[in-house]
C-alpha cells in the first residue's frame, strides 16, 4: 500500500509539473478565422459562416476497460492535462474597442483604395501591407493623395496586428498574426488585384 502511495504521489507531481511547463502554441486556425472575418468586413464582402464565439470542444473520454489498472488511468488523465491548455487557447479575441475602431477606419479607407487596386496602381505586399506598384497609372494630381492613403493604411494595418496580439495577451504572436493576414488579404481581395508572391514578385490574381 505504501509503495502504491509513493507511485501515485510521483505521478501526480509529474502531471502538475507538465501542466506548469506546457507551452501555449499560436492557434493558427482560430487566427485565420478571425483574420477572414476582419478582411471580409473591411473589403465589404459578406462574412462567411465563421463564428468568433468560443467553440465548445467535446473531449470524449475513452472507456477505460481495466479501471483497476492505475497505469492506464493515469495515462488518460495525463493526456487530458496536455490537451486541455490547447483547447483553452483555441480562440482569438477581436472584439475590443481598439480593434473595432481600426476595422472601421480600414473599411472606410478601402473604398478610396478600391479604384487603385483595380487599376494596378496599388497592390498587396507579402508582409500584409499595401504598396504603390505602378505610379504611372495614377494621375499626377492624385499621387500625393494615394501616397497618403497607402501610408495611413500600412500604419493602421500594423496597429491592428499588434492590437490583436495584445488583446489576446500574447504580444509575441504579432508576427504570426501578420503572416496570417498576409495570406488572407490575398485570398479575399478581388480578382485582378496585384499582389507579391513569396519571392517578392508581382502577380495578378
Amino acid at each position: 500500500m505504501k509503495h502504491k502511495s509513493i507511485i501515485s504521489s510521483f505521478l501526480f507531481g509529474l502531471m502538475l509539473s507538465a501542466c506548469v511547463t506546457i507551452n501555449i502554441y499560436f492557434p493558427a486556425a482560430a487566427a485565420e478565422d478571425a483574420a477572414r472575418i476582419i478582411v471580409r468586413d473591411v473589403l465589404n464582402e459578406e462574412e462567411a459562416d465563421i463564428s468568433n464565439d468560443k467553440q465548445e470542444t467535446s473531449n470524449e473520454q475513452s472507456n477505460i476497460e481495466s479501471i483497476g489498472n492505475l497505469t492506464y488511468l493515469v495515462a488518460g488523465t495525463f493526456l487530458n492535462v496536455l490537451i486541455s491548455p490547447a483547447h483553452a487557447e483555441a480562440d482569438i479575441n477581436i472584439n475590443t474597442p481598439a480593434i473595432g475602431a481600426l476595422r472601421a477606419s480600414l473599411k472606410k479607407r478601402a473604398v478610396a483604395l478600391k479604384p487603385y487596386y483595380a487599376s494596378g496602381a496599388v497592390g498587396l505586399t507579402s508582409n500584409a501591407n499595401v504598396q504603390i506598384r505602378d505610379q504611372s497609372v495614377i494621375a499626377l494630381k492624385d499621387r500625393n493623395q494615394v501616397k497618403k492613403l497607402v501610408a495611413d493604411e500600412n500604419r493602421e494595418r500594423g496597429a491592428l496586428y499588434a492590437e490583436i496580439a495584445r488583446a489576446n495577451n500574447h504580444p509575441e504572436w504579432e508576427a504570426d498574426i501578420r503572416s496570417t493576414f498576409a495570406r488572407v488579404w490575398i485570398e479575399e481581395v478581388a480578382a485582378g488585384t496585384w499582389y507579391q508572391d513569396g519571392s517578392g514578385n508581382w502577380v495578378q490574381k
